[in-house]
Order: C-alpha cells, then structure tokens, then sequence
C-alpha cells in the first residue's frame, strides 16, 4: 500500500480514506433508498399489493440494521476492505439480478435478503469503525461526515432514479445501481489500507511517537455477542437502542420509503416527490454534519433531545398541510436538518458508556435496532396504507414516538470509558 505516501503524505491520508468511506457509503444509501422509487412501478408492472412490496423493502432494512455488531466484528477479525469488497460484489450480483424477476419471491430475496445482508456492511458501522480507527481529534465532526453521506445518497440518486424510471421502466434503476456497486470495488481495493500503522502513519490528530494496539484476531460471533453481553447489563444501552429504535422509525422506513408513494395519493408526480426527498438530502447534509461539530462541543444528550422533538413535530404537521410547494418545501428543510442528526451524538455517548474497543460494536447492535425501527415503520405503514387508504395515522404515531425518544435521551448517562489509541 505504498501507494497511500504518493498520494498524500502524513496523518492527512486519513482524509482519503474519509473519502472512499463516503462513497461506498453514499452508494449503499442510494440502494436501500430505490425501493421507494420501485413501490408504484412495480405495483404497475406486476400487480403486486404495495404491503407486499413494502415487505421486501422491511427485510432488507432489517438486515441492513441486524448486519451492523456482526460488519464491525468481521472488520475487527477479516479487515475492512475485505469485508467491503465481498459486500459490494453481493450487493451488485443482487440487485443485477433482480432486473429479471418475475415474482415477489424474487423482490424479497434479492431487494430483501441479498442486498440487505450487503449492505448491512457498508453502513453507519462502518463509519464509526473507520472513525475510531483512524481519527484521534475532531471525530465527532469527521462522523457527521460520513453519517451526512447517506443523505447525500438520496440526493444524489434518487431523483434521476425517478426520472429513469418514468422514462423507461423499472428495470434500468436496477441496472444502474448494480454498476455503481461494482464500480467501488477497485476503487476499495487501491486506496484504502486497513489501518494506519500498514502504512506507516498514525491516526490523525495522534502523537507521532504513540504506538497503537491491535488485537489478536477473535471469533466475529464471539466479538459480536461478548460486546451484547456486557453492554446489556447497562442501562444506557438500552435507552440508546430504544431512542435509535424510534429514529429508524421516523427516517428511512417511514420517509424513505412511503414519502413519494404518499405524495402520488396527493396528486405529485413521482419526480417531484423525489426531488423533495433530494431537498431533504441537502439540508441533512448541513444539519448531520453541523450536528458532528456540535457533538464535539456540547452535550450530546439534550442535542438528541432537540433532534428528536423536533422530527416528531415535523412528522405530526405533514399530514395536515396542503401539500404545496411552499407548505412541503418548509418540511423538507425543517426535516431535512434534523434527518440523522442523531447519529454522531449517539456514537459519542456509545464510545463513553462502552469505550473504545466496544464501542463500535456495541454501535452496531444499536444501529440494529434503528433498522428494526426502520423495517418496523416500512411495513406498518405498507399495510396501515393498504387498510385505511390513506398514510394519516402511519405519520401521527411516528411523530408522538419522536417526542417519546426526545425524553429518553435525556435519561441516558454516559460514561467515559477505554482508552485512546485501542485499535478497533
């Protein structure tokens, strides 16, 4: 990997790697975020109901959130770029592969189980492996970052996503977002060295003359587990699940997935609705990445309390405005801000309460519980839209269990723990 002192000399290539991070993670967020675009196309092409739909979409964000303790383990065991490349290569051989389904089987194992388990890989974990592994100073920013990179996912894909679709069929989006998987397999394979010690370097914002730690390579179930069992004896890991339980809920598999489809019951085109999804990206990219700069200099326990009121709020006005451009525009900013702010002050207080080693993996099963909240979301609303016929009650139940997380985050403690250069 000398490849790494060419390109940029010193602790600053921890920058490059910061950069090959957000790609993979912005390209992992534009696929879960496709079966939003796929819902009325594919309800078009095959007849099929929107609750089974949204149950494809349910079990890959499942597994995208149930993946994360196990990705952070089989990082600490196998290597991150390892662990990378076979996750991209699944996630592109899968939704290859679902341009030629023909029944709702093949939805669900592909867009479900395959992509789901793929991208369970390159995911918040992952940042906060990377974060911890390779920054010593400014990490709460650095994670606002990466964190913003699954906004700027949705920014980036789906409103041509939308447009592709309504201009030619569904099974273009697939194709386009399986090259783009395979595309960031080299790109993992030159740039990005497993630790800085490989390369010669220390973490960035690290003494020179520290000298890093790296464990024996252990068992990723052993890992895994071993960080569950300690970690649950605590109570703050059982706030953080449950406050992050709620944020999946209100985010991705309720926003994510049902917005555009909510928006064509109210009259707005498909490619008006993602562009509103693309706003919501731009300002979460401010919002996420102002909130690392935030985690780093204030308490990350009333940050979230404010994050968390403030979604829910959003989410209980959605229902009752007029849907125009103005009243929807004002969400999407409103929203937008505060989208996954909550990340960096979560990983923060999980460092704290858990420690260096831990943290990331204990991270992982939290951020578990975020896409079971997600998938819990994607489905509740799938079928509270196939009952009632309408989403009033799917976005004012999401909204109240908001200003429920805002009170919880208030009674996590937070204490510091591990040490500074433990290698993840």
């Amino acid at each position: 990997m000398n490849i790494a002192r060419k390109l940029v000399p010193g602790q600053t290539y921890a920058f490059v790697v910061v950069g090959v991070i957000f790609l993979a993670l912005l390209a992992a967020a534009g696929l879960r975020a496709t079966p939003g675009v796929l819902i009325l196309p594919l309800e078009k092409a095959f007849g099929w109901d929107r609750d089974t739909i949204s149950l494809a979409a349910a079990i890959g964000i499942f597994l995208y959130g149930l993946m994360g303790p196990f990705a952070a383990a089989l990082f600490q065991s196998f290597g991150i770029r390892r662990t990378m490349v076979w996750a991209l290569a699944l996630m592109a051989f899968a939704t290859f592969l679902s341009g030629f389904m023909s029944e709702a089987w093949h939805l669900i194992a592909t867009w479900g189980v395959m992509s789901g388990v793929g991208s369970g890989c390159v995911a918040l974990v992952l940042g906060a492996t990377v974060v911890n592994r390779w920054f010593v100073s400014h990490r709460g920013l650095i994670m606002g970052i990466l964190t913003a990179s699954t906004a700027t996912g949705t920014l980036v894909f789906l409103p041509g996503l939308a447009a592709l679709t309504e201009a030619y069929g569904w099974q273009p989006v697939v194709w386009v977002i399986a090259a783009c998987m395979a595309a960031l397999i080299p790109l993992v394979l030159w740039l990005l060295p497993e630790r800085p010690a490989d390369i010669g370097m220390v973490p960035y914002g690290a003494d020179p003359a520290a000298v890093q730690t790296q464990a024996a390579p252990q068992n990723p179930l052993v890992l895994a587990f071993g960080a569950l069992g300690r970690a649950g004896r605590k109570a703050d890991f059982w706030l953080l699940f449950a406050t992050f339980w709620i944020c999946g809920f209100t985010t991705n598999g309720l926003v994510g997935t049902h917005l555009i489809s909510f928006c064509g019951d109210m009259g707005i085109a498909a490619v008006q609705a993602a562009g509103l999804l693309a706003l919501m990206g731009i300002f979460d990219l401010v919002g996420t990445t102002g909130s690392g700069w935030l985690t780093d200099r204030y308490d990350p326990r009333k940050l979230l309390f404010m994050y968390y009121g403030l979604r829910g709020l959003s989410l209980i006005y959605l229902p009752y405005t007029d849907f125009s451009l103005a009243s929807l525009s004002v969400f999407a900013i409103f929203y937008g801000l505060d989208w996954i702010a909550t990340v960096p002050p979560t990983v923060k207080l999980s460092v704290e309460a858990f420690g260096e080693r831990d943290g990331p993996i204990v991270f992982g099963w939290i951020a578990a519980g975020h896409q079971l909240g997600a998938a819990s979301a994607a489905f509740f609303a799938g079928v509270m839209r196939t009952q009632q016929g309408d989403y009033l009650q799917a976005f004012i139940i999401a909204g109240i269990t908001g200003v429920i997380a805002a009170i919880l985050a208030l009674m996590i403690r937070g204490r510091k723990g591990g040490t500074a250069l433990a290698a993840a």
